[in-house]
C-alpha cells in the first residue's frame, strides 16, 4: 500500500510538470527561420520562460531571450507570430518585420510586460551578413513607450505612443539613420486641466527642433454642463463662457484657428470669488490684473467691454452666432460667482 501512494505522488508529481511547463514551435512566418518558445506555468495567463530563434537548415540558434512574463495564447492550439495589436491588445511572443528599412526583416522579441501601464515589451535583433544583432536604441522604443512601436514601411518612419493617467499623451515620428532610430517630431496632449488641453509640437527641421504650442478647449466634454458663446466679427474672435462641473465659471477667448488665445481664471486656487453678476442688466465684470471685463446680454445685444489703462476697448458680439446666454448660464450658484 506505501508503494502505491509513492507511485501515486510520483505520477501526479509528473503530470503536474508536464502540463504546468510547455515548450511550442513557432512557425509559419519565415521560410529560413522558426521559432522556440518555453512557458513555465499553463495554468496561469502569464508565465515566465524564454523564445528563441533559429536557422532552419542548420538548426542553429541565433537568438534567446529570457522573459519574465510571457503572455500564453493560442490560436488552433499553436502560438502565433506576427500579431501586433497595438497597442493594447493581443501580441506575439515573436515578431518578424523589417525595423531599419534595409530590405530584410529583422526580430522583436518579447521580454515581458515592462512597458507603460504592464504593456508587452521586446528586445530588436536587426539583421546583419551573419546573423541578427541585438539594438539597444531599437529595444529602448520598445520597452519605455506603450507596447510596441508602429513601422510604416511605406514613407519609412517609426512611430510610438506613451501615456501618463488619462489626460497626457506623446506620439514620436522617428527615421532611420545608420541603424539607429533618429527623432524627427513629437506632438504632446496635456489635457490634465480638462476641457482645456495644451498642444505641444516639436518638428526636425534643417539643424534644429522647432517647438510650437497652442492650447485648446473640448465644448463637447462631459466637464462643461453649459456655456455661452458668441462670435466678434471684428477682431474674429469667439468669447465663451462656461460652467465647468456645476461649480465653477470660466471665460475664454477662441482666435480665428480656434486655439485658446486667453482664459480667466488661470490658477487652480479659487480661494476668492473671480466674477460678478449683474443679473437685472444681463452683465458679468471681473478684473485680471490691470483689465477690467464686462461682459453684457441684454435686449437681443451682446459683446464685451475690455478696460485697459483707461482705453475702453469695446467688442461687439454677431447676435446670430449666439449660443446660449448669460441668464440660462447662471441659473445655478456656481462658486467662483457673487450674484448682486
Amino acid at each position: 500500500m506505501k508503494r502505491i501512494l509513492i507511485l501515486c505522488f510520483i505520477v501526479l508529481g509528473w503530470l503536474h510538470s508536464a502540463f504546468g511547463q510547455v515548450t511550442f514551435n513557432i512557425d509559419g512566418f519565415s521560410k529560413q527561420y522558426y521559432g522556440k518558445v518555453y512557458f513555465s506555468d499553463t495554468s496561469a495567463i502569464s508565465s515566465a520562460g524564454w523564445v528563441e530563434v533559429y536557422d532552419r537548415s542548420t538548426k542553429k540558434k541565433l537568438i534567446h531571450v529570457d522573459a519574465d512574463e510571457l503572455s500564453f495564447d493560442l490560436h488552433d492550439g499553436e502560438i502565433k507570430a506576427n500579431i501586433a495589436e497595438i497597442p493594447y491588445g493581443e501580441y506575439s511572443v515573436l515578431l518578424y518585420e523589417d525595423y531599419n528599412f534595409d530590405g530584410i526583416k529583422d526580430f522583436a522579441i518579447m521580454d515581458g510586460f515592462n512597458s507603460c501601464y504592464g504593456g508587452p515589451s521586446f528586445q530588436i535583433f536587426l539583421a546583419s551578413d551573419k546573423d541578427f544583432v541585438y539594438n539597444d536604441d531599437f529595444t529602448e522604443l520598445a520597452q519605455n513607450n506603450c507596447g510596441m512601436f508602429v513601422v510604416d514601411a511605406k514613407n519609412k518612419v517609426i512611430s510610438t505612443m506613451t501615456k501618463s493617467g488619462c489626460c497626457w499623451h506623446q506620439y514620436s515620428d522617428y527615421i532611420v539613420e545608420n541603424n539607429h532610430p533618429k527623432l524627427i517630431s513629437t506632438h504632446t496632449e496635456d489635457c490634465q486641466r480638462a476641457p482645456l488641453c495644451t498642444v505641444t509640437t516639436e518638428e526636425w527641421k534643417g539643424r534644429k527642433m522647432i517647438k510650437t504650442v497652442v492650447n485648446t478647449i473640448n465644448l463637447k466634454s462631459e466637464l462643461i454642463k453649459d456655456y455661452f458663446k458668441f462670435h466678434i466679427d471684428k477682431e474674429n474672435k469667439d468669447v465663451i463662457l462656461y460652467n465647468l462641473d456645476d461649480y465653477l465659471l470660466y471665460y475664454v477667448i477662441l482666435d480665428a484657428k480656434n486655439n485658446v488665445e486667453f482664459y480667466y481664471p488661470n490658477d487652480m486656487s479659487h480661494q476668492t470669488s473671480n466674477f460678478k453678476y449683474d443679473k437685472k442688466n444681463g452683465k458679468i465684470t471681473f478684473k485680471n490684473k490691470d483689465a477690467n471685463y464686462t461682459i453684457y446680454d441684454k435686449s437681443g445685444n451682446i459683446g464685451i467691454d475690455i478696460t485697459y489703462k483707461g482705453k475702453t476697448h469695446q467688442w461687439k458680439g454677431n447676435a446670430k452666432s449666439r449660443r446660449g446666454s448669460i441668464g440660462k448660464l447662471l441659473k445655478i450658484s456656481l462658486d467662483n460667482v457673487v450674484y448682486q
